[in-house]
């Protein structure tokens, strides 16, 4: 295990060389001053009320949670885009290269280089959620007087789903070539996303199937539960009129998550590793 540092280093130089990062950076810089245009704009238009309209809605209230909600969906987008392209070709992507062989023989081994590009990567891509999340949060305290009722819980919630999505594109790298593993893993991300759309849809149907098959999908790909406990938790404070029209409106996937879902997250997460090391000390290079 002494040479997981060297692992890690190894496979951080070769993103730069592939440049990974300028391709995040640009979409990270795309995205903020999209956000800031978005978020001054909508702030304005919302101090033309008097601050709450007829029906007792707290138009501020509503504005920035629904902006901030957006803002934390592009957050776990981008960092599983950082995530997913420094893993997609972590094994077999690498094999067919011939760079993997030279690292795994003794005494380095495959377990440890495993380790390595899941905690170089999840690392990387975790922090890099943590910081767009910052970065979106002080676009909308400057844009608005909203401010949410939990931030770090979220923004470490949003780190977590990101590691999850990045072990299993590690998994997928096992089995799958960067290109097929790439395209895979950006599948099972947007299955993701359509629970929590089924969600929305069968708690304005009244449908307690939908609403059962959304929540059962969300929990087996937790990244997303664990993006719907977010939500949930930065208006958690919420009361009135204002609560049940964000829960109508776009921001209705956020969902209670409970203290089960950290527990099941690092099951969930060490089960995706074990089958990837298990997958990976099987196959033949």
């Amino acid at each position: 295990m002494s040479a997981i540092p060297t692992l890690i280093g190894y496979a951080l130089r070769e993103a730069v060389r592939r440049k990974v990062f300028v391709v995040v950076v640009l979409l990270t810089i795309l995205f903020l001053a999209l956000y800031w245009l978005g978020a001054t704009k909508a702030f304005e238009e919302a101090r033309s009320f008097s601050g709450a309209t007829d029906s007792g809605v707290d138009v501020e209230t509503l504005t920035g949670a629904t902006l901030f909600g957006l803002s934390m969906f592009a957050t776990l987008f981008l960092g599983t885009v950082l995530g997913v392209f420094l893993t997609l070709g972590s094994v077999r992507g690498d094999a067919e290269r011939g760079l993997l062989q030279p690292l795994v023989v003794r005494p380095v081994g495959r377990v440890a280089f495993l380790v390595a590009r899941f905690l170089g990567a999840a690392a990387v891509s975790g922090l890099y959620a943590i910081a767009v999340f910052a970065g979106a949060l002080a676009i909308t305290v400057a844009a608005g007087p909203w401010r949410p009722d939990s931030v770090v819980a979220p923004a470490l919630e949003l780190a977590a789903g990101v590691g999850i999505v990045t072990a299993i594109s590690l998994l997928g790298s096992v089995f799958l070539s960067a290109t097929a593993n790439g395209i895979a893993i950006f599948m099972v991300f947007g299955a993701g996303l359509v629970s929590g759309l089924l969600g929305q849809i069968g708690e304005a149907l009244d449908s307690p199937t939908l609403v059962s098959v959304a929540r059962a999908t969300s929990w087996l790909l937790p990244f997303e539960a664990l993006y719907q406990d977010g939500l949930h938790r930065i208006t958690e404070d919420t009361r009135g009129f204002t609560e049940i029209a964000l829960q109508l409106g776009p921001f209705g996937g956020a969902q209670a998550g409970g203290s089960s879902l950290l527990a099941w997250s690092l099951a969930y997460l060490a089960l995706v590793l074990g089958i990837a090391a298990l997958a990976f000390g099987r196959s033949d290079l």
